[in-house]
């Protein structure tokens, strides 16, 4: 139904003189088709003149088509602050992504002229685009595109802080990493700080605080407590599910697509924000169906929708602590004390980039030294060069991002060749990039600087050579360790700390666990019947996303393996679980898992991390 109402090469109908023009595809507007379409499935009304129809603050609603006058968009309506953001006429709808993730509206929309609006319940709306992928594909693009808009807006709530305060770096990450859109205030050279701080009455030694809608004040709140603010999550994971999935980036995503899709009752949680270490990508340009590519951040949000669309709940920040098998289910519990039971578990905790160990550098990671080249690194770098460590195709990703954003970037590789770890295409680019300077067998020695990076000293292997490196910022990707530290005592782990799987992990299982099982192991399956691990967590995985993401929707595929087999035998608390010495004596991959064997749905490709 959704195609265009309008003879072949019929432009649609351009936006009045003062309506915000759609450049991006974030503002379309449907055609004569669509609006009946949807007019079926709602509610026409008048609107008149300074009416509010989403205010600032407010969380659900409902989803609008302007059918007459205007809407305009504001930020801080009603106060001396108030600023217009855009302005929609005739066949615009209303709304972005918070809508549709059940978050906190960061604007407020109110009618300029009178005019009519067809209202539709917001699940009413899901239903719709997705039973017509031409209108759901129409409004998940605009929706992401407005986000976008929003967040490089600076709309939203306010950090106000030190840039030299962790607990500042904190909030800061945070909200990029969850796409949360904000404006940082620098507690330090920002003119603004100052009123603010006296306007609220607070002083400079409690900060950071977040400041929303000019009359809430949060000083210096943890990450769960900034989450529930803005909407950010379902309430706690108590209670029964078919599957527990703890860590969301490809793999844990896929899973819960998967998962949901098939009707299980599924809960996705992870400790800080969805995407793992593929969310910190500033552009996947291999992944199979994105010849654009794609951002990781991007893609995790449009997995994550999808897993909403089928049932799935989703929860951040929740840090899994503890796993043990309570009565045929597993209880996860959580850093906040909070507990879930699952029936089945998937862990796809992922890695986390290995820091990098040298003088000087501790007392400048979060300022000046990242582990990450996302939009929000690439803002605090200035007009200064920067220095990239690493070999691999996330070193090569951040180097080529970055270096449309500054003028030089030291590409610092400890191995003689560049294509030794990194795709082809990017090599081809970084070959070919003016600004990006690739300085082979050569290390870092020592950073320098005191509230700032200032240079950094590196050293060439085999002349032994030293020299100093004007750079504002480092990225570092030089290698991942496994986020299994929570996991070392209860399942059997590598010498390198994953997650072992399949024919391994059943011969590394403590006495008795397996024999009262009706079956063997399954490919992705832990020392534990009924727990799986899919991704970088899992000992000998792909480390590439497409893999990463075939990987979740093979562990449900196990799960409706495991769940059609009796559990009866399921280890209880008090029974013996593998301990750290069931290390495998020699780290490596589960002989038996193969692409070939996979999902149906497994990918295997070569976009890097």
């Amino acid at each position: 139904m959704a195609g265009e109402d309008r003879s072949p090469g019929t432009a649609p109908r351009a936006a009045a003189p003062d309506e915000t023009p759609d450049l991006y595809g974030a503002y379309p507007r449907l055609t004569p088709k669509q609006i009946r379409f949807l007019s079926g499935h709602g509610t026409r009304r008048p609107v008149a003149a300074g009416e509010v129809l989403i205010r600032e603050g407010d969380r659900g609603g409902d989803f609008y088509v302007i059918l007459g006058g205007s809407v305009a968009i504001t930020e801080y309506y009603g106060t001396s602050d108030e600023r217009l953001l855009r302005l929609h006429r005739q066949g615009r709808f209303l709304g972005e992504l918070g809508l549709l993730q059940g978050q906190v509206a960061f604007y407020t929309a109110h009618a300029r002229e009178a005019g009519e609006v067809l209202v539709i319940p917001v699940d009413r709306l899901r239903v719709l685009v997705a039973r017509d992928p031409v209108l759901g594909n129409l409004v998940l693009r605009a929706y992401l595109g407005r986000r976008t808009m929003l967040v490089g807006a600076g709309a939203g709530f306010r950090i106000l802080g030190s840039r030299y305060s962790s607990d500042t770096r904190r909030l800061r990450e945070f909200a990029a990493r969850n796409w949360l859109p904000h404006r940082w205030i620098d507690l330090e050279t920002d003119a603004e700080a100052e009123a603010l701080l006296r306007r609220f009455s607070v002083a400079p030694e409690e900060t950071p605080i977040v400041i929303w809608r000019e009359e809430q004040v949060l000083r210096n709140p943890g990450n769960a407590e900034l989450a529930r603010l803005i909407g950010l999550s379902t309430p706690a994971a108590g209670g029964d599910h078919d599957l527990l999935i703890v860590g969301s980036g490809p793999a844990g995503i896929a899973a819960a697509v998967y998962g949901s899709s098939d009707g299980l009752a599924t809960t996705l949680v992870d400790a800080f924000a969805t995407g793992g270490q593929a969310g910190t990508s500033s552009l996947i340009e291999n992944y199979l169906g994105f010849p654009s590519g794609i951002s990781g951040s991007e893609l995790a949000e449009r997995g994550v929708l999808q897993a909403r669309k089928f049932g799935a709940r989703v929860r951040i920040p929740a840090e899994a602590t503890s796993l043990e098998p309570d009565g045929g289910h597993y209880r996860v519990t959580f850093a906040d004390g909070t507990e879930a039971l699952g029936r089945t578990v998937v862990l796809a905790t992922g890695a986390h980039y290995r820091r990098l160990d040298v003088p000087g550098i501790a007392r400048l990671e979060g300022t000046s030294v990242f582990y990450a080249a996302t939009v929000y690194e690439a803002r605090q770098c200035g007009a200064d060069p920067v220095a990239v460590v690493g070999g691999g195709n996330s070193a090569g990703q951040a180097s080529l991002f970055l270096a449309e954003r500054v003028p030089r970037v030291h590409l610092l590789i400890r191995g003689p060749s560049l294509g030794a770890g990194m795709s082809r295409y990017l090599v081809d680019q970084i070959e070919r990039h003016p600004r990006v300077n690739v300085a082979l067998d050569t290390e870092v020695r020592e950073v320098r600087g005191d509230d700032t990076l200032r240079s950094v000293v590196v050293e060439h292997i085999r002349t032994k050579e030293r020299r100093a490196l004007d750079a504002c910022s480092l990225f570092v990707f030089i290698g991942a360790e496994p986020c299994t530290d929570w996991l070392s005592d209860v399942l059997a782990l590598d010498d390198e700390g994953f997650v072992l799987t399949g024919a391994e992990a059943e011969a590394r299982a403590a006495p008795g666990v397996w024999e009262s099982q009706s079956r063997g192991c399954l490919r992705l399956e832990t020392s534990l019947p009924g727990v799986f691990a899919a991704g970088d967590v899992r000992s000998g995985s792909v480390k590439r996303v497409a893999s990463a993401a075939g990987e979740g929707a093979m562990a449900v595929h196990h799960v409706h393996d495991h769940l059609g087999h009796t559990t009866a035998g399921l280890p209880g608390p008090g029974d013996d679980l593998p301990a750290p010495s069931g290390r495998s004596a020699a780290p490596g991959g589960d002989p038996h898992a193969s692409a070939t064997d996979a999902h149906p749905l497994h990918m295997t490709g070569g976009e890097g991390r």
